[in-house]
């Protein structure tokens, strides 16, 4: 597969990143192969925009990333393709339901509290609040999840399940528009996605080769997709496993 165009889409909480430090070292050796064969590795989260800038630094990549679950699509030359609504129409709608639903949103949130909730450091925590497209939120019962993705659908928002909080967004965004999207710019390239969660699917659903990732603790969300393939392991060494299997000749 490595003669052929790739272009590579990937979650990053719990895939890429391990779920209790965020460390990316089990998926060294692949980051590695994908720079050395130029292939573009793009985060496809929930997190920001400045989040990912960070990460990318991290690794040394530059490509094209997707932020808060499909919202906005920014590229290297600091383009940017709008696909979500802005933060401060989802706050005013969250604000709303707040009381009647026990919700805590993010924006409520301290550095400190995130930092309690997520594992983050007190610098990802505050890049994490700097939110312009969705809000992550906790509610009192996820008993009532339902009867608030109605009411958000009714009003143009979306409730997308993550990781470890509850996402609104704007109605119509996910991460499979977004990476349906970005795939306009590679024609002829084969596409691969990686991740773990629900709010992963559309995204895996997108792309000719899904690869899922087990969640914390093991076990796979229910998928059943074409060609698809399951990584042996969760977090960033499963990621790593599961791609040197997908691009063969892999370290």
């Amino acid at each position: 597969m490595p003669a052929e165009k790739i272009v590579l889409f990937t979650d990053l909480d719990g895939s890429l990143l391990d779920h209790g430090d965020y460390s990316f070292s089990g998926a060294l050796p692949m980051l590695s192969y994908i720079k050395k064969h130029h292939i573009d590795l793009i985060y496809t989260t929930s997190k920001t925009r400045k989040e990912c800038m960070l990460l990318q630094k991290e690794m040394g990549i530059s490509a094209p990333f997707i932020v808060e679950n499909g919202a906005c699509i920014c590229y290297p030359d600091g383009r940017k393709t709008l696909l979500g609504r802005p933060h401060e129409e989802i706050t005013l709608f969250i604000d709303r339901y707040r009381a009647a639903f026990g919700i805590r949103a993010f924006k409520d949130m301290s550095v400190e509290e995130i930092c309690r909730h997520t594992g983050f450091d007190a610098v990802q925590a505050t890049l994490a609040k700097e939110r312009e497209f969705s809000e992550p939120f906790l509610i009192d019962s996820v008993m009532d999840i339902e009867a608030l993705k109605r009411i958000a659908e009714k009003e143009g928002f979306a409730i997308l399940r993550g990781g470890r909080f509850y996402h609104c967004v704007g109605a119509g965004q996910d991460k499979g528009r977004a990476v349906r999207s970005v795939m306009k710019h590679y024609p002829g390239y084969r596409s691969i996605a990686l991740g773990d969660n629900f709010n992963d699917i559309p995204m895996l659903e997108a792309v000719d080769i899904p690869v899922l990732i087990p969640r914390h603790g093991g076990a796979f969300i229910p998928l059943s997709l074409p060609h698809l393939v399951k990584a042996p392991c969760e977090g960033s060494r499963g990621w790593n496993e599961a791609l040197k299997e997908v691009l063969a000749d892999g370290p």
